[in-house]
């Protein structure tokens, strides 16, 4: 019968393709998540995974690749919608709909006669 330990065979050596499985599986979380993970995150999430040096590298640009396609694309689809805004037409609905009150409060003073420098 199999532990309840994934990661080991029956006679308690380590299993090789259950630690490959849950390294793949935690990579590619990573990998979905890192959009939105800074990089110092997602190197401490991925640091348990004791990857090498250029796999974690890798998976960092690969990161960062995602985190700017994704914004670039966000950006496009709200600078599309907004676009398509008619700025005039929405705000001539708007002043049909709405009254506008301006209120203004003027005080006058008298200006100090005296000259500069005396007293």
């Amino acid at each position: 019968m199999a532990s309840d330990d994934s990661q080991k065979k029956e006679d308690g050596s380590p299993d090789l393709k259950g630690f490959v499985g849950e390294t793949i599986k935690k990579v590619f979380t990573a990998g979905v998540s890192a959009a939105f993970m800074t990089e110092e995150s997602l190197r401490s999430y991925v640091s348990e995974l004791k990857l090498p040096k250029e796999a974690l590298n890798l998976l960092i640009q690969g990161a960062n690749k995602s985190k700017d396609e994704i914004t670039q694309r966000v950006t496009k689809e709200i600078l599309g919608i907004i676009q398509k805004i008619d700025f005039v037409k929405e705000a001539s609905k708007f002043a049909e709909t709405h009254k506008f009150k301006i209120t203004a409060e003027i005080d006058i003073v008298k200006k100090d006669n005296t000259p500069e420098g005396k007293s």
